[in-house]
């Protein structure tokens, strides 16, 4: 083997090198510790009871459903039927408890938490366990809820802001 030839072998392998430890610098490193992330949105109709406080915000129950669409999140499927009920006391106590559920009828269930904002209001879930596929998952997410249309009294459709989250699928039994 000549001289340039040899050099030429090494230079087409130390651009291989290159091209391939750009590509790893490039995309991230998969997640050791079992997290996997997520986000999406959720656009849903809704009901709203209230009562007065006597402070400046009434006492609320909300009921919503409608769809939750994934842009991100391997493992999870792309769409779900969110539901959720949550209690807002008037004065910054906000709770409730939310299912999400897949077309296979598989979900996975949370605990919520909120918080109000100026248009609207912060909510983080605790995902506590699911069903099926989900059976045994954990995780969290957070959102700020943005109500847009209020069709009659008490009736309503929102959406969220930057749904974002992780989950931990169950461990594999061996």
């Amino acid at each position: 083997m000549s001289r340039a030839a040899a050099l030429a072998g090494a230079l087409a392998a130390l651009v291989a090198l290159g091209l391939v430890t750009a590509a790893a610098a490039q995309s991230p490193a998969p997640p050791t510790d079992g997290w996997l992330p997520f986000e999406g949105t959720w656009s849903a109709v809704g009901t709203r009871q209230t009562l007065p406080t006597g402070g400046e915000r009434p006492a609320a129950i909300v009921h919503v459903s409608g769809a939750i669409v994934l842009s991100s999140g391997d493992g999870l499927r792309r769409g779900f039927q969110g539901e959720a009920i949550y209690f807002n006391d008037g004065r910054g106590l906000a709770v409730g408890h939310c299912v999400w559920t897949d077309d296979h009828g598989d979900r996975i269930f949370s605990e919520l938490k909120g918080q109000p904002e100026q248009t609207g209001t912060r909510i983080a879930g605790t995902v506590t366990g699911g069903t099926g596929r989900y059976a045994g998952v954990s995780g969290e997410y957070a959102f700020s809820w943005q109500y847009v249309v209020e069709a009659e009294p008490g009736v309503f459709q929102g959406r969220t802001v930057t749904l974002k989250g992780r989950y931990r699928p169950a461990e594999v039994k061996r």
